[in-house]
């Protein structure tokens, strides 16, 4: 039996985006109702013999590197944060965290409820459109694909089960990083940020290779909580039909027989 190829994916307000290791395919509905589907060659690739710690980062990057390509094929395409409402989530946020950390609380409390704070604006998208829907969608095509049986509208490599890693790294680093002088403070910071998101990384890949493993179900329980209540729904079968058109699209490319 051939290896599977491995894939990822986002969901969109009108569609999925589906991609792989060298291609990337997105399938919408338009509001008369046609599908359009859109699939190109990567234009950026992140090296697989990066070294630990940078290999996550550069991949995130990889993953986002498509969307400028992705409203170029397809200007109809929604992508998850252009609603005003959303915006205004990630101000009220912002504005929420500076709060925080300017209250009286200690900085370990602070920053756990910065990051609590910072996974507003995903849920108001999440819960306010089709995104869910098409989400879980998603899910259902490119776990069925993977497992090659019908799958269920939460996955085991979804980025939600990232929430446990980083909100676990980003207390601890930026409650290290509020010890620091204050004129140092924003640089240490940064530092943190960086430092929490390649360390959450490289701890998700770890989850993924040892599901089974008491401390990977832990730290994934808050990310499949979040993907069963808010973040996916049960997609319609126009939905699903979505997804499965971005997927073979995509396989096509990366199995060397589509469009380029």
């Amino acid at each position: 039996m051939a290896e599977k190829i491995r894939l990822g994916g986002m969901a969109l307000a009108n569609g999925v985006l589906v991609h792989g290791p060298t291609a990337w395919a997105c399938a919408i509905r338009r509001e008369d109702g046609t599908l359009e589907v859109a699939a190109e060659r990567k234009r950026f690739q992140s090296d697989e013999r990066t070294p630990p710690f940078l290999r996550g980062p550069l991949k995130l990057l990889e993953s986002l590197a498509v969307l400028p390509s992705v409203r170029r094929a397809l200007p109809e395409a929604r992508l998850p944060f252009e609603r005003k409402g959303v915006l205004a989530a990630l101000v009220a946020s912002a504005a929420g965290v500076r709060a925080v950390r300017s209250s009286r609380l200690g900085p370990a409390t602070q920053e756990l409820v910065s990051a609590l704070f910072s996974f507003a604006p995903a849920v108001l998208a999440f819960r306010s459109s089709d995104l869910a829907a098409y989400h879980g969608a998603e899910h259902v095509s490119i776990g069925t694909y993977e497992h090659g049986e019908p799958r269920a509208k939460e996955h085991e490599r979804c980025g939600s089960h990232l929430v446990g890693p980083i909100v676990l790294t980003t207390t601890i680093g930026n409650a290290l990083a509020a010890k620091a002088p204050a004129q140092f403070r924003p640089a240490a910071r940064a530092a943190a940020t960086f430092g929490s998101l390649a360390v959450s990384t490289e701890v998700f890949g770890w989850m993924v290779r040892n599901p089974e493993h008491p401390v990977a179900r832990a730290l994934a329980k808050p990310g499949h909580e979040l993907q069963h209540h808010v973040g996916t729904d049960e997609p319609s079968p126009e939905q699903l039909e979505v997804a499965e058109a971005a997927l073979r699209a995509c396989l096509e490319l990366e199995e060397g027989g589509g469009r380029n």
